[in-house]
C-alpha cells in the first residue's frame, strides 16, 4: 500500500492513509443483504427479553442494521446494511418507496369491496391511502389482499384492515421497493447483486444526484 498526503488522490480501499502520521481507520465496505424475516423474530439486532432477534439469521463479518421495521409476528422481505446514507432515503417518506404486502384477513372480502379498499381510511395518526389493492382469494372463512403503501407507518396494514372491518390473521411483505422475496424461504438470507442496489440507489435518488 502507498502513503499519500492528498486524500483526493486516495483511495481508501487500496491505500494507507495517514493524518499526523497516523493511520485512519480502514473503510468499511457496504453490504446489502436480503432476509426472509420469519414471524417470532423482533426487528432489532439484540432485545432484553431474550426473544430471538434478526441479527441471529444473518451472518456477516460487519454489523448491520435492519432498514425499518416488520412486527415480530409479521413475515417477509426485510433488507439490512450498514449503509447509513441510503437507509435514511430508503425510509424517508419524501421518497414514498413503495412496500408491498399481502395479508390474509378474517371474512369475505368482495369484489365490490374493493373500491372502499382502494378510498383510504382515517386512522389516529392521519389518513392512509394505498397505492394499490388486488384481491387474491375470497371465501367466507378469510380473504387474501395484496395492499402497497408508500409510507412505513407503525402497524398501518392491520390497522387499515380493522378500520375496514377485517382483522389481519397473516401478514407478509413480498416487497420493498424494487427487490422482491421471490422464493427466498423464511429465515434464509441473500447478497443483494449489484444489479439490486443500482435499482435501490435509483429508487430514492435526487434530480442531479446518485
Amino acid at each position: 500500500m502507498v502513503t499519500r498526503n492528498h486524500a483526493t488522490l486516495a483511495d481508501p480501499q487500496t491505500d494507507l492513509i495517514t493524518v499526523d502520521g497516523r493511520p485512519l481507520p480502514p473503510v468499511e465496505a457496504h453490504e446489502y443483504v436480503l432476509l426472509h424475516k420469519p414471524r417470532g423474530y423482533v426487528t432489532t439486532l439484540s432485545d432484553p427479553q431474550g426473544r430471538p432477534v434478526v441479527a441471529d439469521l444473518v451472518v456477516s463479518g460487519v454489523r448491520l442494521y435492519p432498514v425499518g421495521r416488520l412486527d415480530w409476528d409479521v413475515e417477509g422481505a426485510l433488507l439490512l446494511t450498514n449503509d447509513g446514507p441510503l437507509t435514511h432515503r430508503l425510509l424517508h417518506p419524501r421518497y414514498a418507496l413503495p412496500r408491498v404486502y399481502e395479508t390474509l384477513v378474517e371474512g369475505r372480502v368482495g369484489r365490490a369491496d374493493l373500491g372502499r379498499w382502494r378510498e383510504g381510511v382515517l386512522l389516529e395518526d392521519g389518513r392512509a391511502t394505498p397505492l394499490a389493492v388486488e384481491l387474491l382469494a375470497a371465501a367466507a372463512g378469510g380473504s387474501r389482499v395484496r395492499l402497497t403503501f408508500t409510507e412505513g407507518r407503525r402497524h398501518e396494514v392491520k390497522r387499515y384492515c380493522e378500520a375496514l372491518g377485517h382483522r389481519v390473521t397473516r401478514l407478509r411483505r413480498v416487497a420493498f421497493g424494487p427487490i422482491t422475496l421471490g422464493d427466498l424461504r423464511p429465515g434464509a438470507s441473500r447478497r443483494l447483486t449489484p444489479r439490486e442496489v443500482r435499482s435501490l440507489r435509483a429508487a430514492v435518488a435526487e434530480p442531479g444526484r446518485p
